[in-house]
């Protein structure tokens, strides 16, 4: 069997964002059909997969809106490969439980408010996790065929290592990502409420 790196599913507009830095938060609550029907944290290290299906421009803030038309082009529902060009590690997994936690970060992400309220309040006992991640840029990207089994509501794949040989750099300096960091921890830790998986 061939050797398999971990993968995340994302909305390729997310990526557009991370990649441009506009933001350092990805928001799960897990997918459908995830084994344990919430998420988890498989590893805190890992490429992002793009995908198209999910996302709208309504549930962007408007000045973000674009994003979605920028990673829908070139791309049709037909399309039988998919680009991996970023490459993610978490500093920090926030789990949130409250409305005006998430109301705290409202400057800090790309998605309207109520779309963020409703991922808040889907599966209500579960956690929402707000993943901070310092995103890498692979120097060279690359195109795997789409497989079965990378479609559905999951959060996690596995994609064949052997085609991930890039080097990487990193989106935003060290120093830029630690003060968009801090400003994300410090509007949490205002009521002292957030729990940090």
């Amino acid at each position: 069997m061939a050797e398999s790196v971990l993968a995340l599913k994302e909305w390729a507009s997310v990526i557009e964002a991370l990649e441009k830095g506009h933001q350092i938060l990805l928001m799960r609550k897990g997918g459908i059909v995830e084994e344990t029907r919430h998420f988890e944290l498989k590893d805190h290290a890992f490429y992002l997969y793009p995908t198209y299906e999910h996302q709208r421009r309504e549930l962007l803030k408007s000045e973000y809106n674009h994003l979605v038309d920028e990673s829908l082009n070139g791309w049709s529902p037909d399309t039988r490969s998919a680009g991996i060009r970023l490459y993610a590690e978490v500093t920090d997994d926030l789990e949130i439980f409250e409305q005006d936690q998430l109301d705290a970060l409202l400057d800090q992400h790309i998605w309207t408010d109520t779309f963020a309220e409703e991922r808040l309040h889907w599966k209500r006992k579960s956690p929402l996790h707000l993943l901070i991640v310092r995103v890498y840029i692979l120097e060279r990207p690359i195109e795997i065929p789409v497989q079965d089994q990378y479609l559905g509501c999951k959060s996690w794949i596995s994609i064949p290592s052997g085609l991930v040989t890039s080097e990487l750099t990193p989106v935003l300096d060290a120093a830029e990502f630690e003060r968009m960091r801090t400003v994300i921890l410090q509007a949490l830790q205002q009521d002292g409420t957030f729990y940090k998986a």
